[in-house]
């Protein structure tokens, strides 16, 4: 519909306040396709006033409503993804950055120089650990060891 027939369906149904109105009927008056197509409007209004409106009985809207009420909800489809799939997928793509990582390791004539690190590893573990070192760490160790064994208790309690 465009938008000379909105305007003449507007105006037939008296939608239109006065100067859209009148500007209306000024194109009805000077155009005769205009008027033309207002002539047929008319018509297909009035012809569209004259039917008559079949209603559905009452007992045809409650057995529709009642056949409606039994159907049950759709329920939204939940997909669930195999883990396979995805590990599948997943190991796929690390073997092939892995192969990758070898040929290029494999074909690469990297050489690297010899660094002169003289490392002395040779540690008095005797000043380290001392007495109260292995106090302060066996206590710590305790506390940590209460602590999960309260949440423990209390999740089970819970349950």
């Amino acid at each position: 519909m465009n938008a000379i027939e909105q305007e003449l369906w507007d105006y037939i149904d008296g939608n239109l306040n006065g100067s859209e109105k009148k500007a209306i009927e000024e194109k009805i008056e000077s155009d005769a396709g205009i008027k033309s197509l207002y002539e047929d409007l008319v018509k297909l209004n009035s012809v569209f006033g004259e039917l008559d409106l079949d209603e559905p009985s009452m007992s045809f809207t409650r057995n529709v409503m009642e056949n409606v009420a039994i159907v049950p909800a759709p329920v939204a489809m939940k997909t669930r993804v195999d883990k396979k799939i995805i590990y599948s997928i997943g190991g796929f793509f690390v073997i092939s950055l892995l192969a990758l990582f070898g040929y290029v390791l494999y074909n690469s004539n990297v050489s690297m120089p010899k660094f002169g690190f003289n490392v002395n590893l040779n540690f008095n573990l005797d000043q380290y650990i001392t007495p109260t070192m292995l106090y302060s760490f066996l206590f710590f160790d305790l506390v940590i060891g209460l602590v999960f064994l309260d949440q423990f208790l209390r999740k089970k309690m819970h349950k």
